[in-house]
């Protein structure tokens, strides 16, 4: 190969951007247009409550709020996440997920168990070693959550 082949190089150079940064002001519920109350539990656990996590090593509120973090990063004005409640005698967490597209319900089930699947539990599996809290069963099927949800739907007073 000639040292020539690339000479002309300089034409192709793309600086990359900044990542997007959230805005200051915040999560606004109105600019979504479907908001779900998801509650996930560990699929088949070694654990009985989140108490039992720091045998693992594993401080769950704050791998939840860097999962959570990460994941309303990357999916800034589509989807957002927000943990609702946390219990440390209990092996379930409750978020709310705000979509910004309207989700028909007969597509509902899904659409949240893609987004279960392929963003949220990756993250907790991998990246925060939840793989601990599941079975070997858990582990061979690579499952970590079982989940339900219900759609959230908020009426002002004025809106009645």
């Amino acid at each position: 190969m000639s040292n020539r082949f690339f000479a002309d190089y300089k034409k192709y150079i793309v600086i990359p951007r900044e990542e997007h940064k959230f805005s200051d002001k915040g999560f606004d519920p109105h600019e979504f247009a479907s908001h779900f109350i998801l509650t996930l539990s560990i699929f088949d656990p070694v654990i009985s409550s989140w108490k039992q996590a720091s045998k693992h090593d594993i401080n769950v509120e704050e791998s939840i709020t860097k999962v959570l973090e990460v994941f309303n990063q990357r999916n800034h004005g589509t989807y957002h996440l927000k943990l609702l409640e946390m219990e440390e005698d209990k092996t379930y967490f409750v978020l709310a997920l705000s979509v910004k597209e309207r989700i028909k319900p007969e597509h509902a089930e899904f659409e949240i168990s893609d987004i279960i699947e392929k963003q949220i539990s990756n993250p907790f599996y991998i990246g925060q070693s939840w793989y601990k809290f599941t079975s070997e069963k858990g582990r061979v099927e690579r499952k970590l959550f079982c989940f339900s949800f219900k759609e959230y739907v908020y009426q002002l007073a004025a809106e009645k």
